[in-house]
């Protein structure tokens, strides 16, 4: 079975599952006033996020932690270290300075430009000394945040048109301890901002010095990208990193086009705009790491050339309206789109496709494990290598949002978690209107900090993990995120579709019920640790799908079976 061929043009494709064209319009076309006008929709979310994030910087002048982010730091004093991811803040501070954005009250006042300032010399005084900076715990020294800040720091620095000797020293410092970095893990995102951070450097100081080092980094973070046109964010696809990756890449082509990167940049659009979902809601937790991130900047750059790819933020924008947007305004997180919205509104391209209609067929990304069903009026995505989880949408609007079963287990003096939802190799089988998923439940991670844990990390992160941040990183990240533990219980899903309807049937084998305390099926039930994953969004808001009588009953042996219509 191939891989059809995906794009968000007025043209067929095909796919040896299957393929029927949509003719009908959306109706959520709208004209292209109307899009203009919605334009603002990114600034309102952005310029809403400001208020919070100048309540975690330290705002004091004569504080020894003036110019701070952190606020468990320098106010609550609840740590012994500040983040420096959270210096990142200070780019949607210049921005909301400097843009002349309706209603903008931060527009042009001096305190907020001071700030910023205060935020890049603190970034500067509290990293390392050879420019890297923590996130999670001392001595880290984390690539993400280290590229995160970089790029904050500098896109602030251009657009304030500050003069500061120290801080380019500071910059140029950064920029060559992540040169020499190589973290663990395949985390693309990442790759590509240190590419950008490098090629804004390289222009903002007018040398050539990292030209080799972009040259390799590039090359290795495009050697990450599928035949399928994602990027790998640690085994598997990301739809929402993968938008971020594309916001980067944009901005390293404009910096530096090539037919190259255009290419792999277009391939990487196509792909995307398959996983804005009808109600114009992206990603989930049918992805690698079950995140509903979307950046949109990078879509404006390129539909600078290629006006298709703007139709992906017309629909993102419908969601906005709609109030479908994830929640982003956690202390650690509250950074990234809040930037990202700020540029899509400023580079937001006014000639828009006035309708775009998407190709109904079945997408079946076989190295990525997602299959996307289509019917008139009904979309289904489902996470092959997650045992079947899965959204469903009808007539535009969420209908299911699901990640699988979930059972609690009495183990000794211990509460465990059963879940179907781990990435994992699972018997699997794929026919035109059927799919039939099953395998080995997980031990859901469920790892919590103790006082002795806390204690053993600090002891290690002082001594032994400060010289081998990398294999500390590593360590935990096979511990919280990659690693599967099987549990005694095994699963099957089938899909039928049947009746214009979607016939999902569950079953759950077990030697014995008798240690399940609890069992369900819900949405948003994800056990890996993923920063930006597990924030809230309204299509959060179903009903837990309760099964704990149906176990209560079953005899040993017996499976518990479930049938649902959607």
């Amino acid at each position: 079975m191939q891989n059809p061929q995906i794009s968000i043009k007025n043209k067929n494709y095909s796919s040896e599952i299957e393929s029927d064209l949509l003719a009908n319009k959306n109706e959520h076309d709208i004209t292209n006033t109307e899009k203009v006008e919605m334009r603002d929709l990114f600034a309102q979310e952005a310029l809403a996020q400001i208020p919070k994030i100048l309540t975690l910087l330290d705002r004091n002048l004569h504080s020894p932690t003036y110019g701070c982010f952190d606020r468990n730091f320098w106010h609550y004093k609840i740590i012994d270290f500040p983040s420096g991811m959270a210096q990142e803040f200070v780019l949607p501070l210049a921005l909301a300075y400097s843009l002349e954005i309706p209603n903008n009250p931060y527009y042009l006042q001096e305190m907020i430009r001071k700030w910023v300032e205060a935020g890049i010399l603190y970034a500067s005084h509290s990293a390392h000394s050879d420019g890297s900076c923590d996130d999670y715990f001392p001595f880290e020294r984390a690539s993400g945040a280290t590229a995160f800040s970089l790029l904050a720091s500098i896109e602030s620095y251009q657009i304030l048109g500050l003069n500061n000797y120290e801080i380019i020293s500071f910059f140029e410092k950064k920029a060559d301890w992540l040169v020499n970095h190589y973290e663990t893990g395949k985390l693309a995102n990442h790759e590509a901002l240190i590419v950008l951070c490098l090629e804004l450097l390289s222009k903002l100081l007018e040398t050539s010095k990292w030209d080799s080092a972009k040259a390799s980094r590039l090359s290795r973070l495009l050697s990450w990208q599928s035949q399928e046109g994602w990027f790998a964010e640690y085994s598997g696809f990301d739809p929402g990193y993968h938008t971020l990756t594309i916001s980067c890449l944009a901005r390293i082509y404009e910096l530096n086009p090539s037919e190259k990167l255009k290419y792999i940049i277009t391939k990487a659009v196509e792909l995307a705009a398959q996983f804005i979902h009808p109600d114009g809601s992206f990603g989930g937790e049918y992805a690698s790491r079950n995140t509903y991130n979307f950046f949109p900047h990078g879509f404006e750059l390129v539909g600078k050339w290629l006006p298709t790819t703007l139709w992906i933020n017309d629909q993102f924008l419908i969601s906005l309206k709609n109030g479908l947007a994830p929640c982003y305004a956690d202390d650690h997180i509250i950074g990234h789109h809040t930037w990202n919205y700020l540029l899509a509104w400023r580079d937001f391209v006014t000639e828009r496709p006035i309708e775009m209609s998407r190709d109904v067929a079945s997408v079946w990304l076989k190295e990525a494990q997602i299959l996307i069903k289509r019917r008139p009026g009904v979309e289904l995505y489902v996470s092959l290598n997650k045992g079947g989880v899965f959204k469903l949408f009808r007539n535009q609007k969420l209908v299911a949002s699901d990640t699988h079963s979930s059972l609690q287990v009495s183990k000794g003096k211990k509460i465990l978690n059963a879940v179907s939802h781990l990435s994992g190799n699972y018997d699997v089988k794929i026919f035109q209107d059927e799919i039939v998923i099953s395998g080995d439940m997980g031990w859901a991670k469920q790892t919590q900090m103790s006082p002795l844990k806390l204690i053993i990390l600090r002891l290690v992160m002082l001594t032994f993990g400060r010289f081998f941040p990398n294999l500390i990183r590593k360590i935990l990240q096979k511990i919280l995120i990659t690693d599967k533990q099987d549990a005694p219980f095994s699963f099957k899903r089938h899909f039928k579709y049947e009746d214009e309807s979607w016939y999902i049937t569950d079953e759950i084998f077990a030697k014995s019920w008798l240690n399940v305390i609890s069992a369900g099926i819900g949405c948003d039930q994800t056990s890996i640790y993923v920063v930006m994953s597990r924030t809230f969004q309204i299509g959060q808001l179903q009903p837990w799908h309760d099964l704990t009588t149906k176990i209560k009953q079953l005899s040993p042996g017996e499976p518990l079976r479930i049938e649902r219509k959607f």
